[in-house]
């Protein structure tokens, strides 16, 4: 198989956070729709954090712990199944912390689902930021439920790329659309701000990059439509003063918006990129982010 060859990506096993919030809730039947759509198995998955918690607590607290823990993957199961009783449904009480958890639940072939918020008061710091740490970290796809459960669909799917480096998210998103038989929407902004200032930049070369965006924009699409013939395919270029500002504003149109992992080193470790923090923080509809170099894809026929 050469580079040139295109071939479908396989969409992994779905593997879902719990932690007793309803956000978490809304993310585990989210999932279990996903799985159903997939045809996949759904992994739960309640990271307890008792090997940390031994450290500063007594046995009696850390076996409550456990059984609160198995308690809920065993409540969240049989919601579940009361909507998809078909659905295979495994659960695991992990004895790590939930970033790690989930991270080593995927492995390297599955999808890791999580809310937007975990429980209330400062709790919801702690835990709203597993989705955070899953998203900047995990190497597989990470989809963060936001929005409301049920919230009507749209029938689409909308792909965020930035130029030619992104076709393997963007394939990605067209395998999800094509499983949900939905359209796909490709989105590409244009931020003016970001050339302004270089050396020598006069507007005719604002007006050449502009064009050279749609081109590969375009270009992109054509990809897609070699690999999916009967998928409906939209594309254009947005152009504005703030990329995040307009995908979150695409994000209103549509089921899933999906956008590769641009990050940036802290001191303390990875931490996502502005547009997707954004994304993650205000999109009103689930938010996949993909890293690089993870398109996992079926044998060439």
């Amino acid at each position: 198989m050469t580079s040139d060859i295109l071939v479908r990506p396989e969409l992994g096993n779905l593997v879902v956070g719990v932690d007793g919030s309803p956000a978490a809730r809304t993310a585990a039947l989210w999932a279990a729709a996903e799985a159903d759509r997939r045809g996949r198995p759904l992994h739960l998955v309640h990271a307890a954090d008792t090997d940390r918690r031994a450290y500063w607590t007594d046995a009696e607290t850390i076996q409550a712990v456990r059984e609160a823990g198995r308690d809920l993957l065993t409540e969240t199961a049989s919601t579940i199944h009361e909507r998809f009783a078909d659905l295979d449904v495994t659960k695991e009480l992990s004895r790590q912390e939930p970033v790690s958890g989930l991270k080593a639940a995927a492995g390297d072939q599955g999808t890791i689902v999580v809310g937007s918020r975990g429980l209330g008061g400062f709790s919801a710091l702690l835990l709203g930021s597993v989705g955070l740490g899953v998203a900047a970290r995990a190497d597989v796809p990470v989809i963060v439920v936001r929005g409301e459960g049920e919230r009507p669909d749209t029938g689409s799917v909308t792909a965020a790329v930035r130029d030619t480096t992104d076709l393997d998210c963007l394939l990605l998103a067209a395998a999800e659309a094509d499983a949900r038989k939905a359209s796909l929407r490709i989105v590409s902004v244009w931020n003016v701000l970001t050339h302004v200032g270089s050396v020598a930049t006069m507007l005719d070369d604002l007006d050449g990059i502009a064009r050279q965006r749609v081109l590969e924009v375009k270009a992109l699409a054509d990809r897609v439509r070699e690999l999916y013939p009967d998928l409906v395919v939209g594309h254009h270029v947005e152009t504005g003063t703030s990329t995040p500002g307009i995908l979150v504003e695409a994000s209103s149109r549509t089921d899933l918006i999906v956008m590769g992992r641009g990050h940036r080193r802290l001191g303390v470790g990875p931490a996502l990129g502005r547009v997707a923090h954004a994304l993650i923080h205000h999109a009103p509809c689930p938010v996949q982010i993909v890293p690089s170099a993870v398109v996992r894809r079926d044998e060439e026929p």
